[in-house]
């Protein structure tokens, strides 16, 4: 999507990391409720960059958020801050400087267990969420999947090899990409460095907890935080051949979550990018009814 307009913003984390955000402002009146979206585990904002172009035409504010570590936030000193709560705490220090009472917050994979674990902490910030391909629970082949290449050295040399490597790691999700795609994907989550090679745009010790907890890091339980974010309005997107939020996961947080609903996108994997038309029909409608 062309003319994307967003401008930059910085916040600090209590650890005193500088956090790198986008701000993209709605068309004409502003609704009430920003939306917050945060990406998934090896990802940065640039992910929202369409479906944040969507929702300002219909009036919404989005500001998307690179997580510590990735894009153009800072790299954390202690590796094992690379956690979801740490996460949480990051984004409710963005609502204080911001001066951002309520919003919805809009998470893919990763950014779906920073929700969890913000409405463990700061509940009435939440308006609504959209969980994007992420539950409680996660299918421990997908999380696997993941494990496998996140924090490993990527030997690249130019941009036609980055776009290759994000081919492979990738075209289980979206077998329907084509070259031109594959390029911009990569565009998005390599940088250049000071010699001109494309690199991958985030710190490799992300995947230190990961080592660290092993095993069990594969199968996390956020049952009782979903229960509590889906107090209010939740909506789930599920690709639909996703090998991370299974059909018996989604079915059962349908089950528990007192006010969830559930998309599914289909012929995609882990994760949608939420500019499916599907997905984005949903996103929009949605937030309509959310005040």
């Amino acid at each position: 999507m062309s003319g994307i307009v967003f401008s930059e913003f910085y916040w600090t984390s209590e650890d005193g990391l500088k956090l790198y955000g986008r701000d993209y402002q709605p068309k004409g009146e502003a609704r009430p409720l920003p939306v917050i979206a945060i990406h998934g585990l090896t990802r940065n904002s640039a992910d929202f960059d369409n479906i944040a172009s969507l929702l300002c035409e219909e009036g919404y504010r989005v500001l998307a958020v690179d997580v510590r570590g990735r894009g153009k936030s800072e790299r954390a000193g202690d590796p094992m801050t690379y956690v979801p709560p740490v996460y949480a705490g990051d984004i409710a220090a963005l609502l204080d400087q911001k001066n951002i009472a309520r919003a919805v917050f809009m998470g893919t994979s990763m950014g779906g267990l920073i929700t969890m674990c913000l409405a463990g902490v700061r509940p009435q910030a939440i308006a609504a969420a959209i969980l994007n391909d992420v539950g409680p629970e996660v299918a421990p082949e997908g999380l696997a999947r993941i494990a496998a290449y996140t924090g490993k050295p990527v030997k690249i040399t130019n941009w036609l090899e980055a776009a290759n490597y994000t081919r492979i790691i990738n075209e289980v999700a979206f077998p329907h990409y084509d070259d031109s795609d594959w390029e911009a994907f990569a565009r998005r989550i390599f940088v250049e460095n000071a010699e001109g090679i494309p690199v991958l745009a985030y710190d490799p010790d992300i995947s230190a907890p990961i080592r660290a907890a092993g095993a069990s890091a594969l199968v996390p339980d956020l049952w009782p935080l979903f229960r509590t974010l889906a107090e209010r309005p939740t909506l789930i997107v599920r690709g639909g051949t996703s090998d991370l939020l299974s059909p018996s996961i989604a079915a059962r947080m349908l089950d528990e979550g007192e006010h969830a609903a559930l998309i599914e996108v289909p012929d995609i994997g882990h994760a949608p990018m939420l500019d499916e038309p599907e997905a984005s029909e949903a996103i929009l409608d949605f937030l309509s009814r959310q005040a």
